[in-house]
Protein backbone atom coordinates (compact mmCIF):
# COMPACT_ATOMS: atom_id res chain seq x y z
CA UNK A 1 0.00 0.00 0.00
CA UNK A 2 0.96 3.46 -0.94
CA UNK A 3 0.07 6.62 0.52
CA UNK A 4 -1.04 7.92 -3.39
CA UNK A 5 -3.33 4.75 -3.35
CA UNK A 6 -7.03 5.17 -3.32
CA UNK A 7 -7.75 2.34 -1.17
CA UNK A 8 -4.84 4.24 1.58
CA UNK A 9 -6.76 7.64 0.94
CA UNK A 10 -9.79 6.71 1.12
CA UNK A 11 -10.41 3.90 3.36
CA UNK A 12 -7.18 3.28 5.57
CA UNK A 13 -6.39 6.81 6.47
CA UNK A 14 -9.78 7.92 7.42
CA UNK A 15 -10.34 4.59 9.20
CA UNK A 16 -7.25 4.94 10.95
CA UNK A 17 -8.01 8.41 12.13
CA UNK A 18 -10.97 7.85 13.15
CA UNK A 19 -10.36 5.31 15.02
CA UNK A 20 -7.34 7.26 16.67
CA UNK A 21 -9.42 10.05 17.73
CA UNK A 22 -12.34 7.68 19.12
CA UNK A 23 -9.35 6.61 21.92
CA UNK A 24 -9.31 8.75 24.83
CA UNK A 25 -6.08 8.04 26.54
CA UNK A 26 -2.55 7.97 24.94
CA UNK A 27 -1.99 4.80 25.58
CA UNK A 28 -5.05 3.95 23.80
CA UNK A 29 -4.32 5.92 20.83
CA UNK A 30 -0.55 4.22 20.75
CA UNK A 31 -2.41 0.69 20.26
CA UNK A 32 -4.26 2.29 17.91
CA UNK A 33 -1.44 3.67 15.88
CA UNK A 34 0.51 0.01 16.49
CA UNK A 35 -2.28 -2.21 15.19
CA UNK A 36 -2.54 0.61 11.87
CA UNK A 37 1.02 0.26 11.64
CA UNK A 38 1.39 -3.31 11.59
CA UNK A 39 -1.49 -3.87 9.10
CA UNK A 40 -0.29 -1.25 6.74
CA UNK A 41 3.36 -2.76 6.78
CA UNK A 42 1.64 -6.41 6.68
CA UNK A 43 -0.42 -5.45 3.38
CA UNK A 44 2.27 -5.67 1.01
CA UNK A 45 4.76 -8.08 2.83
CA UNK A 46 3.12 -10.07 5.54
CA UNK A 47 5.83 -12.69 6.60
CA UNK A 48 8.50 -9.49 6.70
CA UNK A 49 6.21 -8.21 9.46
CA UNK A 50 7.66 -10.95 11.38
CA UNK A 51 11.55 -9.76 10.60
CA UNK A 52 10.44 -6.19 12.26
CA UNK A 53 8.94 -7.34 15.14
CA UNK A 54 12.09 -9.28 15.54
CA UNK A 55 14.42 -6.94 15.18
CA UNK A 56 12.78 -4.40 17.66
CA UNK A 57 12.55 -7.31 19.98
CA UNK A 58 16.14 -7.66 20.05
CA UNK A 59 16.71 -3.73 20.11
CA UNK A 60 14.44 -3.27 23.40
CA UNK A 61 16.04 -6.66 24.92
CA UNK A 62 19.87 -5.27 24.16
CA UNK A 63 18.67 -1.64 25.33
CA UNK A 64 17.61 -2.81 28.42
CA UNK A 65 20.54 -4.86 29.13
CA UNK A 66 22.78 -1.98 28.27
CA UNK A 67 20.99 0.77 31.30
CA UNK A 68 20.99 -2.35 33.34
CA UNK A 69 25.02 -3.23 32.86
CA UNK A 70 27.33 -2.61 36.11
CA UNK A 71 30.18 -2.16 33.80
CA UNK A 72 30.95 -0.25 30.58
CA UNK A 73 32.62 -3.37 29.19
CA UNK A 74 28.83 -4.86 29.43
CA UNK A 75 27.09 -1.34 28.31
CA UNK A 76 29.39 -1.97 25.26
CA UNK A 77 28.73 -5.79 24.39
CA UNK A 78 24.63 -5.55 24.43
CA UNK A 79 25.84 -2.65 22.34
CA UNK A 80 27.57 -4.35 19.62
CA UNK A 81 25.45 -7.64 19.72
CA UNK A 82 22.83 -5.44 18.58
CA UNK A 83 24.58 -3.63 16.04
CA UNK A 84 25.78 -6.59 14.99
CA UNK A 85 22.05 -8.43 14.35
CA UNK A 86 20.75 -5.26 13.05
CA UNK A 87 23.54 -5.29 10.59
CA UNK A 88 23.69 -8.87 9.73
CA UNK A 89 19.73 -8.73 8.86
CA UNK A 90 19.98 -6.24 6.71
CA UNK A 91 23.30 -7.40 5.43
CA UNK A 92 21.55 -10.79 4.45
CA UNK A 93 18.09 -9.50 3.09
CA UNK A 94 19.83 -6.47 0.87
CA UNK A 95 23.01 -7.53 0.30
CA UNK A 96 23.45 -10.94 0.21
CA UNK A 97 23.71 -11.38 -3.66
CA UNK A 98 26.11 -8.42 -4.03
CA UNK A 99 28.47 -10.47 -2.00
CA UNK A 100 27.81 -13.42 -3.43
CA UNK A 101 28.33 -12.39 -6.75
CA UNK A 102 32.30 -11.22 -5.61
CA UNK A 103 33.03 -14.88 -5.75
CA UNK A 104 30.83 -16.08 -8.46
CA UNK A 105 27.54 -17.39 -9.33
CA UNK A 106 24.56 -16.21 -7.16
CA UNK A 107 22.93 -19.57 -5.58
CA UNK A 108 19.30 -19.40 -6.61
CA UNK A 109 17.71 -18.70 -2.66
CA UNK A 110 19.89 -15.78 -2.74
CA UNK A 111 18.25 -14.68 -5.73
CA UNK A 112 14.98 -15.50 -4.40
CA UNK A 113 15.35 -13.38 -1.45
CA UNK A 114 12.91 -10.48 -1.69
CA UNK A 115 13.78 -7.12 -0.16
CA UNK A 116 12.02 -6.23 3.11
CA UNK A 117 10.19 -2.88 2.30
CA UNK A 118 11.90 -0.06 4.33
CA UNK A 119 14.49 -2.24 5.87
CA UNK A 120 17.18 0.47 5.04
CA UNK A 121 14.84 3.16 7.31
CA UNK A 122 14.18 0.93 10.39
CA UNK A 123 17.16 -0.53 10.81
CA UNK A 124 18.43 3.23 11.10
CA UNK A 125 15.93 3.71 13.20
CA UNK A 126 16.38 1.06 15.85
CA UNK A 127 20.22 1.35 15.68
CA UNK A 128 19.54 5.28 16.70
CA UNK A 129 17.87 3.89 19.86
CA UNK A 130 19.96 2.20 21.03
CA UNK A 131 22.90 3.91 20.49
CA UNK A 132 21.09 6.91 22.33
CA UNK A 133 20.35 4.52 25.42
CA UNK A 134 24.02 3.66 25.45
CA UNK A 135 25.25 7.23 25.28
CA UNK A 136 22.86 8.27 27.81
CA UNK A 137 20.95 10.77 25.71
CA UNK A 138 17.40 8.30 26.40
CA UNK A 139 16.11 6.02 28.81
CA UNK A 140 15.15 2.10 27.64
CA UNK A 141 12.04 1.81 27.04
CA UNK A 142 10.40 -1.36 29.73
CA UNK A 143 7.61 -2.33 27.20
CA UNK A 144 8.58 -3.95 24.04
CA UNK A 145 5.38 -2.68 21.98
CA UNK A 146 6.56 0.52 22.76
CA UNK A 147 9.84 -0.01 20.49
CA UNK A 148 7.96 -1.76 17.80
CA UNK A 149 5.68 1.34 17.94
CA UNK A 150 8.29 3.82 17.33
CA UNK A 151 9.97 2.05 14.86
CA UNK A 152 6.72 0.37 12.95
CA UNK A 153 4.75 3.58 12.44
CA UNK A 154 3.13 3.70 8.74
CA UNK A 155 3.63 7.02 8.91
CA UNK A 156 7.51 7.03 8.11
CA UNK A 157 8.67 3.40 8.47
CA UNK A 158 8.68 2.31 4.71
CA UNK A 159 10.69 5.66 3.49
CA UNK A 160 11.35 7.74 6.18
CA UNK A 161 12.35 10.30 6.89
CA UNK A 162 14.67 8.46 9.46
CA UNK A 163 13.35 9.76 13.12
CA UNK A 164 15.64 9.37 16.25
CA UNK A 165 14.27 7.73 19.19
CA UNK A 166 15.21 11.05 21.14
CA UNK A 167 13.37 13.05 19.38
CA UNK A 168 10.57 11.88 19.06
CA UNK A 169 10.17 9.88 22.57
CA UNK A 170 8.27 12.54 24.62
CA UNK A 171 5.54 12.92 22.06
CA UNK A 172 4.96 9.34 21.44
CA UNK A 173 4.69 7.96 24.86
CA UNK A 174 4.41 11.06 27.22
CA UNK A 175 2.44 13.80 26.39
CA UNK A 176 1.27 14.47 22.60
CA UNK A 177 -0.97 17.42 21.49
CA UNK A 178 -2.86 15.73 19.15
CA UNK A 179 -5.82 17.49 16.49
CA UNK A 180 -3.54 21.28 17.65
CA UNK A 181 -2.19 21.10 14.04
CA UNK A 182 -4.72 19.17 11.97
CA UNK A 183 -5.36 21.99 9.31
CA UNK A 184 -1.62 22.34 9.04
CA UNK A 185 -1.10 18.41 8.59
CA UNK A 186 -3.90 18.34 5.86
CA UNK A 187 -2.39 20.92 4.08
CA UNK A 188 1.53 19.18 4.09
CA UNK A 189 -0.39 16.13 3.03
CA UNK A 190 -2.12 17.30 0.27
CA UNK A 191 0.64 19.36 -1.07
CA UNK A 192 2.93 16.02 -1.02
CA UNK A 193 -0.13 14.15 -2.38
CA UNK A 194 -0.01 16.55 -5.56
CA UNK A 195 3.64 16.58 -5.91
CA UNK A 196 3.27 12.97 -5.88
CA UNK A 197 0.35 12.36 -8.51
CA UNK A 198 0.35 15.28 -10.71
CA UNK A 199 4.23 15.87 -10.85
CA UNK A 200 6.02 12.83 -9.91
CA UNK A 201 4.37 10.07 -11.92
CA UNK A 202 3.79 11.95 -14.82
CA UNK A 203 8.31 12.69 -14.81
CA UNK A 204 8.92 8.95 -14.37
CA UNK A 205 6.42 7.87 -17.15
CA UNK A 206 7.97 10.28 -19.75
CA UNK A 207 11.63 9.15 -18.43
CA UNK A 208 10.65 5.42 -18.64
CA UNK A 209 9.51 6.17 -22.55
CA UNK A 210 13.08 7.74 -23.39
CA UNK A 211 15.52 5.72 -21.03
CA UNK A 212 13.98 2.18 -20.44
CA UNK A 213 11.93 1.03 -17.42
CA UNK A 214 14.20 -0.08 -14.16
CA UNK A 215 12.75 -3.79 -14.65
CA UNK A 216 14.25 -3.69 -18.07
CA UNK A 217 16.90 -1.62 -17.71
CA UNK A 218 18.37 -3.99 -15.07
CA UNK A 219 17.51 -7.41 -16.98
CA UNK A 220 21.33 -8.61 -17.88
CA UNK A 221 19.68 -10.60 -20.10
CA UNK A 222 18.37 -7.60 -22.19
CA UNK A 223 21.66 -5.84 -22.05
CA UNK A 224 22.16 -5.77 -26.11
CA UNK A 225 18.83 -4.42 -26.78
CA UNK A 226 18.86 -1.87 -24.26
CA UNK A 227 22.13 -0.79 -25.19
CA UNK A 228 21.00 -0.40 -28.65
CA UNK A 229 17.83 1.32 -27.58
CA UNK A 230 19.77 4.01 -25.58
CA UNK A 231 22.55 4.60 -28.29
CA UNK A 232 19.30 5.29 -30.68
CA UNK A 233 18.17 8.49 -28.31
CA UNK A 234 18.43 11.79 -29.65
CA UNK A 235 20.68 14.38 -27.56
CA UNK A 236 17.08 16.25 -26.77
CA UNK A 237 15.97 12.93 -25.61
CA UNK A 238 18.24 11.80 -23.61
CA UNK A 239 18.85 15.07 -22.29
CA UNK A 240 14.74 15.39 -22.04
CA UNK A 241 14.70 11.96 -20.28
CA UNK A 242 17.42 12.53 -17.66
CA UNK A 243 15.79 16.11 -16.98
CA UNK A 244 12.45 13.98 -16.21
CA UNK A 245 14.58 11.66 -14.07
CA UNK A 246 15.51 14.03 -12.20
CA UNK A 247 12.60 15.60 -11.04
CA UNK A 248 10.69 12.24 -10.21
CA UNK A 249 13.55 11.27 -7.95
CA UNK A 250 13.08 14.62 -5.95
CA UNK A 251 9.19 15.06 -5.90
CA UNK A 252 8.80 11.46 -5.23
CA UNK A 253 10.36 11.66 -2.28
CA UNK A 254 10.17 14.68 -0.84
CA UNK A 255 6.96 14.12 -1.70
CA UNK A 256 6.62 10.85 0.05
CA UNK A 257 8.32 13.31 2.99
CA UNK A 258 5.58 15.91 2.70
CA UNK A 259 2.85 13.30 3.41
CA UNK A 260 4.91 12.03 6.66
CA UNK A 261 5.13 14.63 7.85
CA UNK A 262 1.85 16.00 7.34
CA UNK A 263 0.01 12.87 8.96
CA UNK A 264 2.34 13.13 11.67
CA UNK A 265 1.17 16.85 12.85
CA UNK A 266 -2.23 15.46 12.28
CA UNK A 267 -1.46 13.61 15.52
CA UNK A 268 0.67 16.00 17.35
CA UNK A 269 3.96 14.08 16.05
CA UNK A 270 6.96 15.96 14.81
CA UNK A 271 8.97 14.34 12.46
CA UNK A 272 12.05 15.82 11.11
CA UNK A 273 12.09 18.19 8.11
CA UNK A 274 14.12 15.87 4.93
CA UNK A 275 14.09 18.28 2.01
CA UNK A 276 15.09 22.48 1.90
CA UNK A 277 14.85 22.44 -2.29
CA UNK A 278 18.20 20.97 -2.75
CA UNK A 279 18.52 22.05 -6.72
CA UNK A 280 19.03 25.33 -5.32
CA UNK A 281 21.84 24.27 -3.96
CA UNK A 282 25.04 26.50 -4.80
CA UNK A 283 27.82 23.50 -4.34
CA UNK A 284 27.87 20.01 -3.58
CA UNK A 285 28.49 20.16 -0.30
CA UNK A 286 25.14 23.03 0.20
CA UNK A 287 23.22 20.19 -1.49
CA UNK A 288 24.00 17.32 0.68
CA UNK A 289 22.58 19.58 3.38
CA UNK A 290 19.36 20.13 1.47
CA UNK A 291 18.94 16.28 0.10
CA UNK A 292 17.42 13.57 2.50
CA UNK A 293 18.39 15.55 6.05
CA UNK A 294 17.84 12.69 8.20
CA UNK A 295 20.00 10.09 6.21
CA UNK A 296 22.89 12.70 6.40
CA UNK A 297 23.07 13.91 9.76
CA UNK A 298 22.32 9.80 10.61
CA UNK A 299 25.61 9.13 8.72
CA UNK A 300 27.32 12.31 10.12
CA UNK A 301 26.74 11.77 14.17
CA UNK A 302 26.45 8.03 14.35
CA UNK A 303 29.21 7.17 11.08
CA UNK A 304 31.37 10.17 10.92
CA UNK A 305 32.09 11.76 14.54
CA UNK A 306 32.31 8.47 16.23
CA UNK A 307 35.06 7.42 13.39
CA UNK A 308 36.93 10.73 14.28
CA UNK A 309 35.02 13.10 12.20
CA UNK A 310 37.30 16.17 11.25
CA UNK A 311 38.89 16.25 14.74
CA UNK A 312 41.80 14.04 13.46
CA UNK A 313 44.59 14.16 11.01
CA UNK A 314 43.80 15.56 7.12
CA UNK A 315 44.81 12.05 5.74
CA UNK A 316 42.28 10.14 8.60
CA UNK A 317 39.38 13.01 7.97
CA UNK A 318 39.52 11.68 4.46
CA UNK A 319 39.27 8.00 5.33
CA UNK A 320 36.20 8.81 7.57
CA UNK A 321 34.79 11.02 4.61
CA UNK A 322 35.36 7.79 1.93
CA UNK A 323 33.74 5.39 4.27
CA UNK A 324 30.70 7.66 4.98
CA UNK A 325 30.44 8.31 1.34
CA UNK A 326 30.80 4.63 0.32
CA UNK A 327 28.29 3.92 3.08
CA UNK A 328 26.01 6.19 1.34
CA UNK A 329 26.07 5.01 -1.71
CA UNK A 330 25.83 1.27 -0.70
CA UNK A 331 22.61 2.13 1.61
CA UNK A 332 20.63 3.58 -0.88
CA UNK A 333 21.05 -0.04 -2.91
CA UNK A 334 22.94 -3.81 -3.45
CA UNK A 335 24.61 -2.78 -7.00
CA UNK A 336 28.15 -1.27 -7.50
CA UNK A 337 26.68 1.68 -9.10
CA UNK A 338 25.41 2.68 -6.23
CA UNK A 339 28.74 3.00 -4.46
CA UNK A 340 30.08 4.01 -7.47
CA UNK A 341 27.20 7.22 -6.84
CA UNK A 342 28.63 7.58 -3.86
CA UNK A 343 31.84 7.95 -4.25
CA UNK A 344 31.07 10.35 -7.02
CA UNK A 345 30.12 12.92 -4.80
CA UNK A 346 32.54 12.44 -2.03
CA UNK A 347 35.10 13.33 -4.72
CA UNK A 348 33.62 16.63 -5.47
CA UNK A 349 32.84 17.31 -2.28
CA UNK A 350 37.18 16.84 -1.38
CA UNK A 351 37.72 19.39 -4.34
CA UNK A 352 35.56 21.51 -2.99
CA UNK A 353 37.16 21.39 0.19
CA UNK A 354 40.29 21.55 -1.12
CA UNK A 355 39.70 24.93 -3.22
CA UNK A 356 36.52 25.36 -4.82
CA UNK A 357 34.28 25.79 -2.34
CA UNK A 358 35.76 29.49 -1.37
CA UNK A 359 35.59 30.31 -5.06
CA UNK A 360 31.96 29.01 -5.44
CA UNK A 361 31.25 31.58 -2.59
CA UNK A 362 32.39 34.53 -4.38
CA UNK A 363 29.96 33.87 -7.22
CA UNK A 364 26.40 33.96 -8.62
CA UNK A 365 24.61 32.08 -10.95
CA UNK A 366 27.82 29.99 -12.15
CA UNK A 367 27.32 27.69 -8.76
CA UNK A 368 24.47 26.71 -9.10
CA UNK A 369 24.82 25.96 -12.92
CA UNK A 370 27.55 23.51 -12.15
CA UNK A 371 25.67 22.21 -8.97
CA UNK A 372 22.60 21.02 -11.52
CA UNK A 373 25.48 19.81 -14.03
CA UNK A 374 27.08 18.10 -10.90
CA UNK A 375 23.57 16.03 -9.58
CA UNK A 376 22.80 15.51 -13.20
CA UNK A 377 24.89 13.59 -14.23
CA UNK A 378 25.10 12.07 -10.33
CA UNK A 379 21.52 10.74 -11.87
CA UNK A 380 22.78 8.60 -14.81
CA UNK A 381 25.16 6.68 -12.40
CA UNK A 382 22.39 6.45 -9.80
CA UNK A 383 19.66 5.52 -12.35
CA UNK A 384 21.11 2.44 -14.02
CA UNK A 385 22.98 -0.37 -12.48
CA UNK A 386 24.66 -1.31 -15.24
CA UNK A 387 27.19 1.44 -15.64
CA UNK A 388 27.83 0.32 -18.81
CA UNK A 389 23.98 1.88 -19.85
CA UNK A 390 24.58 4.56 -18.03
CA UNK A 391 28.34 5.83 -20.06
CA UNK A 392 26.09 5.60 -22.66
CA UNK A 393 23.19 7.79 -22.13
CA UNK A 394 25.98 10.09 -20.28
CA UNK A 395 27.79 10.04 -24.25
CA UNK A 396 24.24 10.23 -25.89
CA UNK A 397 23.80 13.87 -23.92
CA UNK A 398 26.68 15.23 -26.20
CA UNK A 399 25.81 13.07 -29.57
CA UNK A 400 29.10 10.89 -28.91
CA UNK A 401 27.00 7.49 -30.06
CA UNK A 402 26.41 8.90 -33.39
CA UNK A 403 22.52 9.82 -32.14
CA UNK A 404 20.56 12.61 -33.96
CA UNK A 405 20.16 15.63 -32.01
CA UNK A 406 16.49 15.49 -32.30
CA UNK A 407 13.32 13.72 -34.28
CA UNK A 408 10.37 13.95 -34.73
CA UNK A 409 9.13 11.80 -31.28
CA UNK A 410 11.51 13.84 -29.06
CA UNK A 411 10.10 17.10 -30.11
CA UNK A 412 6.80 15.88 -30.19
CA UNK A 413 7.25 14.72 -26.60
CA UNK A 414 8.73 18.23 -25.58
CA UNK A 415 6.14 19.53 -26.91
CA UNK A 416 3.37 17.78 -25.29
CA UNK A 417 5.11 18.09 -21.35
CA UNK A 418 6.69 21.50 -21.52
CA UNK A 419 4.33 22.64 -19.54
CA UNK A 420 4.81 19.51 -17.07
CA UNK A 421 8.29 19.99 -16.62
CA UNK A 422 8.31 23.81 -16.47
CA UNK A 423 5.46 23.26 -13.17
CA UNK A 424 7.82 20.73 -12.07
CA UNK A 425 10.76 23.10 -12.03
CA UNK A 426 8.67 24.93 -10.13
CA UNK A 427 7.78 22.80 -7.77
CA UNK A 428 11.78 21.96 -7.29
CA UNK A 429 11.83 26.03 -5.94
CA UNK A 430 10.73 27.54 -3.21
CA UNK A 431 9.07 30.21 -5.33
CA UNK A 432 5.27 28.74 -4.54
CA UNK A 433 5.78 28.66 -0.78
CA UNK A 434 7.28 32.45 -0.56
CA UNK A 435 4.56 33.70 -2.30
CA UNK A 436 1.79 31.97 -0.66
CA UNK A 437 3.60 33.18 2.90
CA UNK A 438 3.80 36.30 1.49
CA UNK A 439 0.08 36.44 1.20
CA UNK A 440 -0.70 34.75 4.55
CA UNK A 441 -1.31 38.62 5.86
CA UNK A 442 -4.80 38.50 3.81
CA UNK A 443 -7.12 36.43 5.46
CA UNK A 444 -9.46 35.43 2.53
CA UNK A 445 -5.66 33.39 1.20
CA UNK A 446 -5.01 32.26 4.79
CA UNK A 447 -8.80 30.42 4.79
CA UNK A 448 -8.64 29.28 1.18
CA UNK A 449 -5.59 28.07 2.09
CA UNK A 450 -6.11 26.41 5.22
CA UNK A 451 -9.54 24.56 3.63
CA UNK A 452 -10.04 25.05 -0.08
CA UNK A 453 -6.23 24.57 -1.47
CA UNK A 454 -6.44 21.11 -0.01
CA UNK A 455 -9.97 19.75 -0.73
CA UNK A 456 -8.73 21.04 -4.93
CA UNK A 457 -5.33 19.49 -4.51
CA UNK A 458 -7.14 16.22 -3.08
CA UNK A 459 -9.74 16.59 -5.78
CA UNK A 460 -6.85 16.90 -8.47
CA UNK A 461 -4.82 14.10 -7.08
CA UNK A 462 -7.88 11.67 -7.25
CA UNK A 463 -8.89 12.63 -10.43
CA UNK A 464 -4.72 11.56 -11.53
CA UNK A 465 -4.73 8.44 -10.14
CA UNK A 466 -7.74 6.96 -10.88
CA UNK A 467 -7.37 4.46 -13.21
CA UNK A 468 -3.14 5.13 -13.08
CA UNK A 469 -1.28 1.79 -13.06
CA UNK A 470 1.95 4.01 -12.90
CA UNK A 471 2.48 4.75 -9.54
CA UNK A 472 5.77 3.35 -7.74
CA UNK A 473 7.49 5.19 -4.94
CA UNK A 474 11.17 5.03 -5.56
CA UNK A 475 12.49 4.88 -2.27
CA UNK A 476 10.65 1.53 -1.65
CA UNK A 477 13.54 0.04 -2.96
CA UNK A 478 16.19 1.29 -0.92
Amino acid sequence: MVFSSLIFLYAFLPLSLLCYFLCRSLRAKNVSLLVFSLIFYAWGEPKYVLLLMLMALVDWFCALRIENAAHTGGRRFWLIFATVVDLSLIGFFKYAGMVCSIFGTVPDFVARIALPIGISFYTFQLLTYVVDVYRGDAAAERAYWHVLLYAALFHQCIAGPIVRYNSIADELFVQRADGEEMSSGVRRFSVGLAKKALLANPCGELADAILLKDSVASDPALFLDNLSSLQGVTVLGAWMGMLAFMLQIYLDFSAYSDMAIGMGKMLGLHYPENFNYPYTARSVTDFWRRWHMSLSSFFRDYVYIPLGGNRCSPVRNIFNTFVVWALTGLWHGASWNFVFWGLYYFVFLMIERAFLKSRLDKMHVLPHLYLLFVVFCGWILFHFTDVRLGWTVVRGLFGLNGNALSDFISVTLLQNNVFLLLASVLACTPLVRNLSDRLADFSIWEGCRSSLVPVVLLLLSTCALVGESYNPFLYFQF
